[in-house]
């Protein structure tokens, strides 16, 4: 076997990456080697600072040339001057030192570097615990003197530099950017593009929704983006870039694409191509985008990636009258509750306002929108536009009910009273009743859902009632009242509890 050659430094050419929703990417890059048989010592300085080392996969894509890596080596400690000072330490070197009221003239100062003030290990602190941040914190805290530099001037110690360092030269193993280093073995020589993958932190995306409404009316024009945020210590240049959005844990084989209607991933304008195009991916989705973009290291970019219009929505108003103080009956089971008689007495005024629509073709989406946050406007008379709310909405398939809360009613407001009260530990029952008003002030009818909670005890029957109402889960029932403009509207019933 031949021996190993002097390092070789090796440059990508444009990259790919998949983005993840959850703070992590996946960088491809095919970089060229010229290799011999035998041991190639090759040093690669395109990685991200966050890469993770044991995520590095090197091969010929080809598949036609056997690649043994023998030993890697990743840094990720480029130089500085706090790095530089340590690595002189012991040693005298100049500062350049400008005096004190002598405008443009300076000076030459010889200084010993008895300490640097380097603190290092700072990206350690997170994978080996407390213990270790602790002795690294004693060591740079102010008070033992640590993050200071040391410097000898005269026989006199400094607890400062004296001035502008001035370097001799860089150490032998300096680096200048975050470096991958390999020991590889091959079979034969030649030249090959490789193909270098890796995951890597400090990169993210998320979407973000714009849906406005006219004046009057609950149609919805919905504009979609993605903002994609590159802090991994490395700019991309046309990169191609995808988005993966989901619950990610292992990533399988991928499915098949999904089509879906351009009126849906993005509206026809003079027969513009959509710029990001979706398909599912095992139990997940990716999003590609269609053009090469480049991705500056600290650069915050969005991307327009779904744009619809004639969206069918309405308001919804929830009435969840029962106001009660969790942190007071934190722990509590249901016979504490069954004997409290003051529990869910108080009254929450607030009627909220919800806003729900389909994410379905017909209603002009139907595509799988990922988690993010949704911002509500309404046109005013003028034409501008009035922000009106805001939530986020998790993950949702196409074909699901999206609805969130963007506020509270100004003009409805509710009222919540308990009419009658009766326990009879020796019958072990219980009856209890309330009294919910509802006062619309508004100049239209609105339907209002008042929300009521049968938390005495899981044994429950409505003995007396208004209106009829929906049971929605084992505690939980629901009136729908027909609020007319101007006018107020009462709902009572009576609920018998058994144990």
């Amino acid at each position: 076997m031949a021996g190993g050659l002097a390092a070789q430094a090796v440059f990508a050419s444009d990259p790919a990456l998949t983005i993840y929703n959850q703070n992590f990417a996946v960088v491809r890059d095919s970089i060229p080697l010229n290799l011999k048989a035998g041991v190639n010592d090759i040093s690669y300085n395109e990685a991200t600072m966050h890469l993770e080392p044991d995520s590095v996969v090197l091969r010929d894509p080809t598949g036609k040339r056997a690649l043994q890596i023998l030993e890697q080596n990743f840094r990720a400690d480029p130089i500085s001057q706090a790095l530089l000072l340590n690595y002189y330490e012991g040693k005298t070197i100049e500062f350049e030192s400008q005096p004190e009221g002598a405008q443009g003239k300076k000076e030459i100062i010889r200084g010993k570097i008895v300490r640097s003030g380097y603190v290092p290990h700072q990206q350690a602190f997170s994978q080996y615990g407390q213990e270790f941040y602790q002795a690294q914190m004693a060591y740079s805290s102010p008070e033992s003197g640590g993050g200071q530099p040391i410097i000898e001037v005269d026989g006199k110690l400094m607890f400062r530099l004296p001035g502008e360092p001035l370097f001799p030269a860089l150490p032998d193993d300096s680096i200048l950017k975050p470096t991958l280093s390999w020991q590889l073995n091959t079979d034969r020589s030649g030249g090959l593009d490789a193909e270098l993958s890796y995951v890597t932190g400090g990169m993210s995306w998320q979407a973000a929704y714009n849906l406005v409404a006219p004046e009057k009316g609950d149609m919805l024009d919905l504009v979609g983006w993605v903002t994609i945020d590159n802090q991994t210590g490395k700019s991309f240049n046309r990169a191609k870039i995808k988005l993966m959005a989901g619950d990610v844990n292992k990533i399988q084989n991928e499915n098949a694409p999904r089509s879906y209607s351009k009126a849906a991933m993005f509206d026809s304008l003079n027969g513009a191509a959509p710029p990001v195009t979706e398909k599912a991916f095992d139990e997940y989705h990716l999003y590609t985008l269609q053009r090469a973009t480049t991705l500056l290291d600290r650069e915050t970019k969005q991307v327009e990636f779904v744009r619809a219009s004639g969206i069918k929505s309405h308001p919804v108003y929830v009435y969840d009258g029962a106001k009660i103080d969790y942190n007071r009956y934190n722990g509590w089971g249901f016979e504490n509750i069954r004997n409290d008689r003051d529990y869910g007495t108080e009254s929450n005024p607030k009627v909220w306002v919800m806003r729900e629509f389909k994410n379905s073709e017909e209603n002009h989406l139907g595509i799988p929108l990922p988690k993010g946050r949704l911002r509500f406007y309404r046109r005013d008379a003028d034409g501008q536009m009035e922000f009106t709310g805001e939530n986020t909405i998790d993950h949702t398939p196409r074909n699901e009910m999206i609805r969130v809360t963007t506020g509270n009613a100004f003009d409805i407001v509710g009222e919540r009273k308990r009419t009658n009260h009766h326990l009879d530990d020796n019958r072990r029952e219980l009856d209890e009743s309330f009294a919910i008003t509802l006062r619309n002030h508004k100049k239209e009818a609105a339907e209002i859902r008042v929300v009521e909670h049968l938390y005495r005890w899981p044994t429950w029957e409505i003995i007396e009632k208004s209106r009829d109402f929906i049971k929605t889960d084992a505690q939980t029932i629901e009136f729908r009242v027909e609020a007319k403009p101007d006018a107020e509207e009462t709902v009572t019933y009576t609920a018998h509890y058994t144990w």
